[in-house]
């Protein structure tokens, strides 16, 4: 007998059941209106426009430093990534109070970043920026692996030709990273989504820019439900944000198996 589909099938029951009791409980018999109001859905609104933008950003950014760590064993190498895993390694309000004090009129540099309109806190910017830094190591360490399972033949034959190692990256490493780049989005955006230490200090409420003013990201949002008393309010808000992030989530987790190799 095979005994390792029951074990694997009773630990993924582990994991899924408590959110299964919250999804009961949130649309069933703690259900209530404050939960799932028009302002409820800005706030997840607002979460799910950050959480593109910062993806977005670490594809643009990072995907080059990930491809520079898998081809590269040298000790300086190796030193860069273990800065590079800082941000996932620490408590993340340290994060928070970090950026907090890096665009602060305290520093010198915050003082000159605000002069010229880079405001971190409470501002989408500053959420922004609280979730690249926390997802962006998630991407690195997904990306590493699969730019290293990928063949150097053609790297080699463009390098072989007389291009540079950017040319090379740009021009015959990226075109063929496409699955890889999806699939490792997807990690960075469920990472962005289930961040609460960092933004709860740099953008706790947002006032900048004005259409979103007044809001907050929907995991501050459930958690001042709970720390207010309103228990229901909290299980019926962190129900409808699963509801709303499955129906995201699973959508591009179908796509990702279904787009071929290249």
């Amino acid at each position: 007998m095979n005994t390792l589909r029951p074990i694997s099938y009773a630990v993924l029951f582990l994991l899924i059941v408590p959110v299964v009791v919250l999804l009961y409980e949130g649309f069933g018999p703690m259900r209530t209106p404050a939960g799932y109001s028009y302002g409820v859905f800005r706030s997840i609104g607002l979460t799910l426009l950050a959480c593109v933008a910062a993806v977005l950003l670490i594809i643009a950014l990072y995907t080059p430093l990930a491809y520079y760590f898998a081809r590269n064993t040298k000790i300086e190498s190796k030193i860069m990534q273990t800065l590079g895993d800082i941000p996932a390694s620490v408590p993340h309000p340290i994060i928070g109070i970090a950026l907090l004090l890096f665009a602060s009129p305290i520093t010198p540099l915050g003082k000159f970043l605000l002069s010229i309109g880079f405001d971190l806190f409470d501002t989408l910017l500053g959420l922004v920026v609280a979730l690249v830094i926390v997802s962006a190591p998630i991407y690195i360490k997904a990306m590493q692996p699969y730019f290293e399972s990928m063949s150097r033949s053609h790297e080699n034959y463009a390098l072989g030709l007389g291009a540079s190692k950017f040319r090379t990256f740009v021009s015959v490493v990226l075109p063929k990273s496409g699955r890889g780049i999806f699939s490792a989005s997807l990690i960075a955006m469920s990472r962005s989504l289930s961040e609460y230490g960092s933004l709860v200090i740099i953008a706790y409420l947002i006032l900048k820019p004005t259409q979103f003013y007044g809001l907050s990201p929907i995991q501050v949002v459930i958690v001042n439900f709970y720390v207010a008393g309103n228990i229901a309010a909290a299980v019926t808000c962190a129900a409808v944000t699963i509801v709303v992030s499955l129906s995201i989530m699973i959508p591009l987790r179908f796509i990702q198996r279904q787009t071929p190799r290249i």
